[in-house]
């Protein structure tokens, strides 16, 4: 984890003005709900997600004024951002959904220390790099895999070891 530490706010890295470092994850959730919203045009799939995602929500739900409240309101923390990614990437199954890059490492460095033991020890003693996003999250030998696949296996919706070639089954 100490690959992802030297992008980190207050890191030991060169000296930059951090003064705007928040816990708060609330642009980031928003973020996440507005990406939902090409994926899910019925109010059936904006309910199934907002559901998935734990977020509070009106029978007749709009994600652009979920995520305008969520703009809007109380603190966000960082738990509240790992559940609704992993909405968003089951609501997008195969399909592309774009993950800011802050996010999506953010997301990982969290799951990846609450993973069950049988994933943890599936990538012990490697590097998982995200491929696409440029963050890299262990010590060890590299396994560059693109982020959604990091964050499919460490969020538990995928059995795939990112950086290992697919199994083909005949």
């Amino acid at each position: 984890m100490s690959d992802m530490s030297r992008h980190l706010p207050l890191s030991n890295r060169e000296r930059v003005d951090e003064s705007a470092v928040t816990s708060d994850w609330r642009e980031a959730l928003a973020e996440v709900v507005t990406s939902a919203a090409p994926l899910a045009p019925t109010t059936e799939d904006q309910l199934a997600f907002l559901d998935e995602a734990g977020l509070p929500h009106s029978d007749d739900p709009s994600l652009s004024d979920v995520a305008d409240a969520i703009r809007a309101g109380r603190r966000v923390r960082i738990r509240s951002l790992v559940t609704a990614t992993r909405a968003l990437l089951v609501l997008a199954g195969d399909r592309p959904v774009a993950i800011a890059p802050a996010t999506s490492g953010a997301v990982a460095l969290y799951a990846v220390t609450r993973m069950p033991f049988d994933r943890r020890a599936a990538v012990a003693g490697s590097a998982l790099l995200a491929s696409d996003d440029g963050w890299a999250l262990g010590r060890g030998p590299a396994r560059p895999a693109p982020a959604r696949d990091i964050l499919r296996f460490v969020l538990g919706l995928s059995d795939d070891v990112p950086g290992t070639p697919s199994r083909h089954r005949r």
